[in-house]
């Protein structure tokens, strides 16, 4: 298996998917969006929200650069530690953070190298107080992982509240070879 070009796929299938889930959530009322409706953080809103913001620290993880954990501005931190943290308010804030996030994680991925995703990554976890240590590409794969994971939990709400994300596949992404193809 060719991991480099896996990650970097799996960029652009976030990027692609993510565009398409705002899109949908888009087109429902900012109450609709906030309404709790039993989702693990309640809401339509709350689960972008925490995608973003883990996005976010797992970047600054990766990169060791805190700027990922302040806002587009460059004043406001974005992550105390809590993963139900709400980064912004405005939906359509957290939609252009959403966008600058998604490029800057395929920026990062076409920096990776073979050796690079062998080595150890070291980081305290403020949501779990403790330290943990392993190679880098356990924690990229959890990285994509637990994007696809949650966004699955949105387009399940998003279909449950009438409006319908279009394909999730990501063999379409593949298939069809470009993002703006597959929209």
């Amino acid at each position: 298996m060719r991991v480099l070009e896996h990650y970097g796929v799996m960029a652009r299938y976030n990027a692609w998917m993510n565009a398409k889930v705002y899109d949908a959530a888009a087109r429902l009322t900012d109450e609709a969006r906030r309404r709790d409706v039993g989702a693990f953080f309640g809401s339509i809103h709350a689960t972008l929200n925490h995608l973003l913001l883990t996005d976010r620290a797992w970047l600054a993880r990766f990169t060791r650069d805190a700027s990922f954990l302040v806002s587009l501005d460059g004043t406001t931190p974005v992550f105390t530690g809590r993963l139900d943290q709400e980064l912004y308010a405005d939906f359509a804030t957290m939609r252009a953070e959403r966008r600058k996030t998604d490029d800057d994680i395929v920026r990062w991925v076409g920096t990776l190298a073979d050796d690079t995703l062998a080595t150890p990554l070291s980081y305290y976890s403020a949501a779990y107080q403790r330290k943990f240590e392993h190679v880098l590409w356990w924690a990229v794969s959890h990285f994509f992982n637990h994007q696809t994971h949650h966004r699955g939990q949105v387009t399940t709400l998003l279909v449950q509240l009438g409006v319908d994300p279009g394909t999730t596949d990501f063999l379409d992404l593949l298939r069809l070879g470009t993002d703006t193809e597959c929209a």
